[in-house]
């Protein structure tokens, strides 16, 4: 003899109309940990393995498949890697352009005429206009004599 559990009109819709909503719900919390997952990875990468591999872990595995990228992901984004090599290369610019004099390689000022520890001459006064010049100089750049 079969059993059978009986519900109130009413109440089996009530179920159904909840079950819905919480398959909707879960579709789209899935389909956002993917879409998320594509525009982090593509963010802090430009490989297009990487990208399908990372947005696969996701769609495929859940939530476990998202701690799996949080974990492995790269930890700098292209932008941060992109200043910090900016910032890089503006501190080697400031090394680079310490003078140094010639005769000692004590540090200078660019506008220092003589440097002071060895006495060695770095530039030259320009007779016309007064602005300093290069030794290699053969005129003034700056008034043309």
């Amino acid at each position: 003899m079969p059993s059978s559990i009986e519900l109130p009109a009413g109440l089996g819709t009530i179920i159904q109309i909840i079950l819905f909503f919480l398959g909707a719900y879960t579709l789209a919390f899935w389909l956002s940990m993917v879409i998320w997952t594509f525009a982090d990875i593509r963010s802090r990468s430009r490989d297009i393995l990487v990208t399908i591999l990372s947005v696969l872990l996701v769609l495929v595995f859940n939530i476990p498949g998202l701690v799996i990228y949080l974990v492995l992901r790269p930890k700098q984004t292209l932008a941060e890697a992109y200043q910090r090599a900016l910032e890089e290369e503006a501190l080697l610019q400031d090394i680079e352009d310490q003078y140094v004099c010639p005769g000692c390689k004590q540090k200078i000022e660019a506008d220092f005429l003589v440097c002071p520890n060895c006495h060695t001459q770095l530039k030259d006064r320009c007779a016309n206009c007064g602005r300093l010049l290069n030794l290699k100089w053969n005129i003034c750049p700056y008034c043309g004599q």
